[in-house]
């Protein structure tokens, strides 16, 4: 056992995905996990703690990735939140999308609860920052308490709509899931407008697209 080059966190990712995507499965240890791919035990030990450990990493290099595409803009910097919050989506989702098999695999949306799944768990703390850094502004109140609310309040919302377009996603067999990036232009925009205190005409037309959705399906 052992290769020449020195593995990091990374290649430990690619070969988990793999396994996963070639046998359906999680690895059955860390030791016939290491044995198949050639390296040594404990070098999976020196990054990750266990496979629920690589797979909360997976989730939140999807995120990092992201992010990273996103500093290369010129424009994104340009951007006010509701610009950058759509550009972001629209990467993440390309991201995933790069890597449906396996989130498909991970997140079977008709069996697993996403709020409940452990797996995002660090994808959430990564996203509901990121969400405090785009510093969204609200209806002034002049009241410390509210504002600290309203902050909270804005960071669980958008956790929570990243989830249900996660879930979207999962469902959408439109070519080039050109429906999710329906979803995502008018919920983002939406949540805008009602930050912005005049949702109605983005209500209504949201609405209509749920329900055109639901007609379709049904």
């Amino acid at each position: 056992m052992g290769r020449t080059k020195q593995l990091n966190s990374t290649d430990i990712i690619s070969f988990y995905i793999d396994y996963v995507l070639e046998n359906n499965s999680k690895p059955s240890s860390v030791y016939a996990f290491a044995k198949q791919n050639k390296f040594e035990e404990a070098i999976f030990y020196k990054f990750f703690g266990s496979f629920e450990a690589v797979e909360k990493s997976i989730f939140n290099a999807f995120f990092e990735n992201t992010i990273a595409a996103l500093a290369k803009s010129n424009d994104y910097e340009t951007f006010d939140a509701r610009n950058k919050l759509l550009s972001f989506y629209y990467t993440f989702f390309e991201n995933l999308t790069a890597n449906r098999s396996y989130v498909v695999a991970t997140l079977d949306s008709k069996k697993l609860d996403l709020k409940k799944l452990d797996a995002l768990s660090k994808l959430k703390s990564s996203f509901t920052n990121y969400i405090d850094a785009l510093e969204i502004e609200t209806i002034d109140l002049k009241q410390k308490n509210i504002v600290q609310i309203q902050q909270k309040s804005i960071k669980e919302t958008a956790w929570l709509q990243l989830l249900i377009t996660i879930k979207f996603w999962l469902d959408d067999s439109s070519a080039n899931f050109e429906k999710t990036d329906i979803f995502i232009e008018k919920s983002v925009n939406t949540s805008f407008d009602l930050i912005d205190s005049t949702p109605l005409k983005s209500i209504i037309d949201f609405g209509k697209f749920l329900y055109k959705e639901k007609m379709n399906i049904n």
